[in-house]
């Protein structure tokens, strides 16, 4: 299942970035691999993929003991500061930081372990109550404040966007998110060079490549519907 899955969401891609006269390289999957048991990241690393996100820290280390060594791991759910020790040296890049606090404790841990770590920033553009996230008028002055650390990278941003019936809906609020991006990149500010754009995931990741999306978060498209413990 995951191997047709995968060929599907691939050629979904292709079409979106044929559409829009990008490269398919530019374009990064994230494989969403959260609640999935380790035998079907393995069916997806046999079909090629080797970015993985995962949501809660645990789970990541776990999966990442005993997964094959060449995957790029991504932790891409809300991240709390007393469980960022266990995965600054080990994860490709943070997509949740969204507090000066979290930045703080980051960079107390990387320089610990001599690592520097790729972050994206959080922005809530929809400005759901539910969902993490500065708003996007914050996110200049938090990448300011931020870009003196010398342990943390500042790659990019990310959101989530609504769930809604209509992937079109969501175009504007990926408009917005990449907007922001070039008028970040354009202040030239030391230490921070912005170019990854993470948004899209399963029910609007094609509209997201249209507007300029760099990483798609996609778990259901590859895996099906998520398995919760009861």
């Amino acid at each position: 299942m995951v191997a047709e899955n995968l060929k599907l969401v691939e050629e979904k891609i292709q079409a979106a970035c044929d559409k829009v006269g990008r490269s398919r390289e530019d374009v990064t999957l994230i494989a969403v691999s959260k609640t999935k048991p380790v035998s079907m990241l393995q069916e997806a690393y046999d079909q090629g993929i080797r970015v993985f996100g995962e949501n809660k820290v645990q789970e990541l280390v776990d999966k990442y003991e005993v997964m094959p060594k060449d995957i790029k791991w991504h932790m891409i759910g809300h991240l709390q500061r007393n469980k960022v020790k266990y995965i600054v040296d080990k994860v490709e890049m943070i997509h949740s930081v969204d507090s000066i606090r979290l930045a703080e404790t980051i960079e107390k841990e990387a320089a610990k372990k001599n690592c520097i770590v790729n972050i994206t920033v959080e922005v809530n553009v929809a400005q759901e109550d539910t969902k993490f996230g500065l708003k996007t008028e914050e996110v200049l002055p938090f990448i300011e404040e931020i870009s003196k650390f010398k342990h943390i990278k500042v790659c990019g941003l990310m959101t989530i966007a609504p769930y809604v019936p209509d992937a079109e809906q969501n175009r504007p609020i990926f408009a917005v998110l990449k907007q922001l991006l070039v008028d970040i990149a354009a202040k030239n500010i030391d230490n921070v060079n912005v170019s990854m754009l993470s948004m899209g995931m399963t029910n609007d990741y094609e509209v997201a490549i249209e507007e300029g999306a760099t990483m798609v978060r996609v778990g259901t498209g590859i895996f099906g519907e998520r398995q919760y413990a009861h």
